[in-house]
């Protein structure tokens, strides 16, 4: 499966309250579920200013977390639940499934909606 790293359009206007999970891409592979090992691709922006925090892609390879187990953030745990391996999804997150008022290492400012976009590389 060949990837390519994913532009993030700026979302106009207000964030949203709840999880907002829109596919990209439906894969057509294994699908991950609750306690599944996932290794995904991702790149993230920052809602407010379209600025990217992090990206998996800066560092060469993806990232690997069982899924529903709290090893990444809430909104991720639900996000990338049911996708199939081939799927890009565009996660908005808003900041109680993400850092909430705390932030995250003076990259993430307290209380800011993240944006995602996911691939499913793996599931085991």
């Amino acid at each position: 499966m060949a990837l390519e790293r994913p532009e993030i359009d700026f979302i106009e206007g207000p964030p949203p309250a709840d999880l907002e999970i829109t596919d990209i891409t439906v894969g057509e592979g294994d699908q991950a579920g609750h306690g599944s090992t996932v290794s995904v691709h991702y790149v993230g922006v920052a809602h407010s200013s379209g600025e990217e925090f992090d990206a998996s892609w800066n560092r060469g390879e993806p990232l690997r977390f069982r899924l529903g187990s709290g090893q990444v953030i809430s909104g991720w745990d639900q996000g990338v639940m049911g996708m199939r391996v081939g799927g890009r999804r565009q996660l908005v997150i808003p900041p109680h499934l993400a850092y909430g008022d705390r932030g995250a290492g003076g990259v993430i400012k307290p209380g800011e909606t993240l944006v995602f976009v996911v691939d499913l590389v793996d599931v085991n």
